[in-house]
């Protein structure tokens, strides 16, 4: 079982406040949740291999494609900014 210290500790660690009533309450709760990995720990796990009851997928990404923006977005994209000079857009110094 956790120490009040060790739970003190966590919750520091984590950035949470807790009254000495919480920390009671959560020592045996994260006892508990300790204590069951222990026990995931102790499984055999001998007989079963790598991805059983997992199905396996195949990568169904789609192809990079490479489209031509320059002349269909461009405009339309000049078209709605304020100011333009020599077919840029002009914005105010940043220095």
């Amino acid at each position: 079982m956790l120490t009040s210290e060790e739970v003190k500790h966590i919750a520091l660690l984590a950035r949470i406040g807790l009254t000495d009533s919480e920390v009671e309450k959560y020592r045996n709760e994260l006892s508990g949740v300790l204590d069951f990995f222990h026990e995931l720990g102790e499984l055999d796990l001998s007989r079963e291999s790598v991805g059983d009851g997992i199905p396996v997928k195949e990568n169904d990404t789609r192809e990079d494609r490479v489209a031509e923006f320059v002349e269909i977005g461009r405009e339309d994209i000049l078209n709605g900014v304020p100011v333009r000079k020599d077919g840029f857009i002009k914005v105010r110094s940043v220095f």
